[in-house]
Parts: C-alpha cells; structure tokens; sequence
C-alpha cells in the first residue's frame, strides 16, 4: 500500500506522487533472518551508541530537538560490503525515562525526522516516559536517498505523464523498463536493499544503539507493515507495539491500488461535498456539477499542462497527487479549496504544488544534480525532489513478490483501465500507473505475505478506522487475524487517514499502552467525538 505522513493532527499525508512501486534491474531479494540468527558479523552495528546533537541542519527545528545517526550494513548478507548512516531525532523524556519509542509516518518513502520535527507536539505525551526518537528510513530523506532523476521528459517519474501514455502497451512497456533504468542509474548502490525487511532490520540496530531491550514503536499507515515485520523477524525484542492504519500483508498492489481509488474517490466527495456549501468553492454550489468540474479540470490539465515557475509543467496527474495529500484530513480541506481556487480562477499553480510534492518540509535539489552516496548523511539541500515518490516505488515493488510479464500487462491493461476508472475517475490512471510501475523489475521478497503471521510477540494494539480512505477497516481485522492471538483490535468509528492525530479517544488508549502497558480489550471502540476518558 502506499501510505502516509504528518505528524500533526489530523494531518498524515499519503506518499502518492508519481507511482508506488518499483525496484532495481538486477537486484537480489533482501535475506530475512531472526533476532536468533548469528550476529556475530554485526556486532560492531550493534554495539554503536548513538551520539545526540542540536538539529543545525533543519532550520526552524525546535531547540530541544536533537539529531544523531546510526550506522547499519548496506547489505545485511554482506555486512563487510559497506554502510549506510540513517538519520535520527529525537525529543528527550522529561519525566522517569524507561526507554525510547520509535515513531514511522509511513510512506513507503517518508522522512521522519522532519516530520518529528515541525509536528512533534502531538506526541510530547510520551515524553512522561519515553526519548521520542523518529528516523529516515534506508533511500529517504538524510539517509542515502533514492531518485530516479528528471521528474519530467522522457526520463525518470515523468516518462508516464502523457495522457496517451496508457493507450499503447508496447510503448507502455518501453516507458516503464526506461523509467526503471533512470531510477537505477540516480539512486545509487541503496536502491537493492530499500526493502521493508531490511529496514525492520535497521530498526533493530537502532533499538540496540538506543539502549533498549525491547523496540516500543509506534506506526502509522506504511509503518504498520515496517512495525509487522519487524515483530516476526525479532519476536523476542517485542516491546510495546502501535500499528495506527493498519496496512495490508497479502493483498497483490494491484487490489491494493484499487482499494486506494475506491476510498480516495469516497474521500473527494465527501470533500465537494463541504466545498458547495461556501460561496467561495471553485467548482460552483452544486455538487454533482462540482464532481464533473473536478474530473474535467485534471482532464484539460492533463491535455495542456500549466507552464509554473518551478522549472516544469503542472499536469493533471500532478493534480491528483495534490488531491491524495489534501484528503485525508478534513482539517486540510480550506487549504485545499483555498490552493483549488487559486488554479482555477488565477491559473496558478503555486498553492497547489505544495500539496503535490507531498508538504516536504525541507528543501531539495534540483533533478539532475550529483547522484547521491551511500554513507555519511546527505545534507538536507541535497535531498532530491523526487525522492518521496521514488522511494514509495522502491519499497513498494521490493515488498511485493508478484510481477506480471508484458503479455499479461497487454493482455489485461483495458479491463484493468475499466476497473480503475470505475473505482475513481479521478485517481484511478494514477493508481493503474503505480502499479504498472513493478513491471520488468525482479520479484519482490515473498517474506511478508509468507511468514509475518502467528506471531508469538507480547500484545500489540492495531487501530483501524471506520472512514479511512486509505487503508480500508477491513485490512485491521484480516492482519489482526493473520498475527494471531497477540493483536488487540481497537475499532475507531470516526474518519480519516489514522486515527491517533485525529481522535482523542484514540490518542489516550494509544499513550496508556505505550506509557502504562494499558490495552483495551480486544474489539473495544472509540466513537467520533469520544474523549479519551
């Protein structure tokens, strides 16, 4: 699935941008192992500590934020082959500290140390007991990250921009093997080894380097299936574990992406819906008019791109990037009208490219800038601008061991169109393309749809929400079911995308786990407007 970001509240964004899924030519699957394997080639990983300094290189960070780094093998099969410093933050327990939580956004693809940084009020709660520590994932952010170069053309993310693009499968085919190779040649030697299940396993030096015994975690979107994974390689360092928007372990992308258009679809009505009730709404005071306005908007877009002053053209698919973030709260949706009105009546784009390049709070590089290297950390204006989406493709497709041939794709690209178009005419050529994206590149690691189930773990709190346009409920009641006895269900009967930053029923039954080792029984609710009481 793709996932989501934000810490503030209400506010998690979905990594949409320009495709979910892809990894490199010639890769080899990531090794899974158990916390019970020898590590004795990794012991000079995990007897690091981690060094905490001011976050001189974020500007605006708070003053009590600090940053640090840990060191982890660029392949956990070859540890003596190289290494990769992955950024950390962290806000410090201001009470009796009994160790540290660690925080993922989800994504695939988001940075978390900037999200812990400009929306870490949400989660100071947790400094009663605990370091709050959040982290950029291996291939994003500060930490080695992945791109696939020019973001328009005929390289890179753009080479599916043309709206025709779907039209031809052997010109399809050709596009997505040439928009895997520019991924390659950009990302340098990270991209084989951006997988969730190497990235459970820099989750365990971290836990080690942070003086813990046994990883408390808290994830969101993405992140749960990062915290699933973990739990079944090292079941015995099983802390106090959250998964919040509870993602699927065995659904193929391509039912996934379907999923996806079919709740972001449920999600921009609700969205019209509100906007006819102002006068201000671009799209006019009639709802059933207003949908047609949106669909004909991306449409023109899509035709005839708007030239900006960013260095590229704004397309239709850009627009429905801009739409996924702007989603899932409804506390963006002035924002969202606000930047909508300001493409519709000025023609400028300005206000809605902030949403499309997904709120990155931190700037970065422009395409074609030097390929990024493995270890020490990037500096933060060299992160590049696509690194959000082209992490998303990696970890995606190296998470998913399917991959259709060419004739298949042909052979099924009209009904998958049709069945695209009829979960949302909006977002569905943008889902269908996200999964078009794995085609050509090596199978995907089978590990999670295989062995992350039964686990034998201490009690760990899923949330699924009623009305999340994400990630449906029924994914927390089947993965629920598939880890077994340990996963305590909490129902959230409210909407959105998670419901930790937007619920404060939740938020309380969240921090008593993770501070009190207080769970709800398994099955238990929180309703839309219920407190944490």
């Amino acid at each position: 699935m793709l996932a989501m970001l934000s810490t503030r509240p209400g506010r998690r964004r979905c990594a949409l941008a320009a495709g979910a899924a892809l990894t490199l030519l010639g890769a080899a699957l990531p090794k899974a192992v158990s916390a019970g394997d020898d590590r004795s080639a990794l012991s000079r990983f995990y007897d690091q500590k981690v060094s905490w300094t001011a976050c001189d290189a974020l500007d605006g960070a708070p003053d009590d934020l600090q940053c640090g780094k840990v060191t982890v093998p660029l392949d956990y099969a070859r540890p003596e082959a190289g290494t990769l410093d992955l950024a950390l933050a962290r806000y410090r327990a201001t009470g009796d500290k009994r160790g540290s939580v660690l925080l993922n956004f989800g994504g695939p693809g988001g940075a978390g140390v900037p999200e812990l940084a400009y929306g870490g009020k949400e989660f100071m709660e947790l400094t009663d007991g605990y370091d709050v520590v959040s982290f950029d994932p291996r291939g994003v952010g500060r930490s080695s990250p992945v791109s696939c170069g020019d973001t328009e053309g005929e390289e890179g993310l753009g080479a599916l921009d043309d709206a025709s693009a779907l039209d031809d499968p052997r010109a399809l085919m050709t596009k997505l093997k040439d928009a895997a190779a520019a991924c390659e040649k950009n990302s340098g030697p990270v991209l084989p080894h951006i997988g969730t299940v190497d990235a459970a396993r820099d989750m365990d030096v971290m836990r080690q380097a942070l003086g813990d015994k046994k990883l408390n975690y808290l994830g969101f979107s993405y992140g749960t299936r990062l915290g699933a994974v973990y739990a079944a390689q090292f079941p015995g360092k099983v802390g106090r574990l959250v998964l919040d928007g509870v993602d699927t372990l065995t659904e193929p992308l391509a039912e996934q992406g379907i999923a996806g258009a079919r709740g972001q679809q449920v999600a921009l009505e609700d969205f019209v819906d509100w906007c006819v009730k102002d006068i201000a709404c671009p799209f006019g005071q009639d709802a059933r008019t207003a949908r047609e306005e949106v669909v004909r908007l991306v449409r023109s877009l899509d035709d005839d791109p708007l030239p900006t002053d960013f260095g590229r053209d704004f397309t239709g698919q850009d627009l429905v990037a801009a739409l996924g973030q702007g989603l899932y709260s409804k506390e963006l949706w002035p924002s969202l009208e606000r930047a909508l009105a300001q493409l519709v009546e000025d023609g400028d784009a300005g206000g809605i490219m902030a949403f499309a390049q997904g709120g990155l709070a931190f700037p970065v590089r422009s395409p074609g800038a030097a390929d990024p290297s493995p270890s020490p950390l990037v500096d933060v204006e060299d992160v590049p601008v696509d690194n959000l989406p082209a992490a998303l493709m990696a970890i995606n497709c190296a998470d998913d061991p399917d991959r259709p041939t060419a004739e298949r794709i042909a052979a099924d690209l009209e009904r998958l169109r049709a069945d695209y178009d009829k979960a949302s005419p909006v977002f569905g050529r943008y889902r269908l393309t996200e999964v078009l994206l794995c085609y050509g590149r090596p199978r995907g690691t089978g590990f999670i749809r295989d062995e992350v189930k039964d686990l034998d773990t201490p009690e760990m709190l899923l949330v699924g929400t009623r009305g999340d346009p994400a990630t449906p409920y029924r994914w927390t009641v089947e993965t629920a079911e598939r880890l077994g006895d340990s996963a305590v269900v909490l129902d959230n009967k409210g909407e959105g995308h998670t419901g930790y930053g937007s619920s404060k029923c939740v938020h309380r039954k969240v921090d008593d786990f993770l501070l009190y080792g207080s769970l709800p029984s398994s099955g238990s609710s929180c309703g839309p407007d219920q407190d944490g009481g």
